[in-house]
């Protein structure tokens, strides 16, 4: 069980969560936010909130997006950085999701964060067999609006479809069908595994293995927030 004594620092929790797609990132990750009354950013969520305020930001991000193009790290660090400055849930600290996919990534996140005079507490990787995740992604439904996570077969909702909290209906992604999955392991692989690397030599990393009921996934967690720092 995770209190607020096992907080690490007196300003909640500074994080980033990793895992390749299915992992159980958007299971776990509000659980985080509910326990440290932290905020939860997860990169396509905020890009698509910028986009709807008319931010600054926003404004340079649909643009791009609108071309056809990939929205730019800087963009993407300041986009974090403006969350960090106007959301109010993000005042006891973070769980980015989806950001760092690179190194480079990485190392603009640290470069923020120290003209912040902040730092990362943790990095947790969800660790899982490629092998396991097809059924995993393939029987997905998400809320949109709230990025609450269900499975048609391992935890559905109490009415088929339907969001449990909001009534709402789900929907499955697009690109959630075992040919686009190997796309998508194939780039977390390449791209992601070394800033899996990159944080372990800063003494941040902790694996997690994502193949056990959600249950323990958060036992796990559990115990690594109450490490001291």
């Amino acid at each position: 069980m995770v209190n607020a004594s096992t907080q690490p620092g007196r300003d909640g929790l500074r994080m980033v969560i990793m895992g390749p797609p299915g992992a159980g990132k958007g299971t776990q990750s509000p659980r985080i936010k509910d326990t440290f009354c932290i905020c939860h950013l997860a990169t396509g969520d905020m890009l698509r909130a910028a986009v709807r305020a008319g931010t600054q930001i926003g404004k340079e991000a649909k643009k791009v997006m609108d071309a056809g193009g990939l929205v730019s790290d800087d963009i993407m660090v300041n986009l974090i950085k403006e969350n960090l400055e106007t959301n109010p849930e993000c005042k006891r600290g973070f769980i980015l999701d989806g950001f760092p996919r690179t190194v480079v990534q990485a190392e603009k996140l640290d470069d923020m964060l120290h003209a912040r005079r902040q730092k990362l507490d943790k990095v947790v990787e969800l660790q899982i067999d490629d092998a396991l995740l097809v059924a995993r992604i393939t029987g997905r439904l998400i809320h949109p609006s709230s990025g609450r996570t269900y499975h048609s077969v391992f935890s559905p909702p109490k009415k088929t479809m339907v969001d449990d909290v909001t009534g709402e209906p789900l929907v499955q992604r697009s690109d959630d069908n075992a040919e686009a999955l190997k796309t998508r392991l194939a780039a977390y692989h390449k791209q992601t595994v070394p800033v899996a690397n990159y944080y372990k030599r800063q003494g941040l990393w902790r694996g997690v293995n994502a193949d056990q009921p959600q249950e323990a996934v958060w036992a796990n967690l559990a115990a690594i927030f109450a490490e001291r720092k």
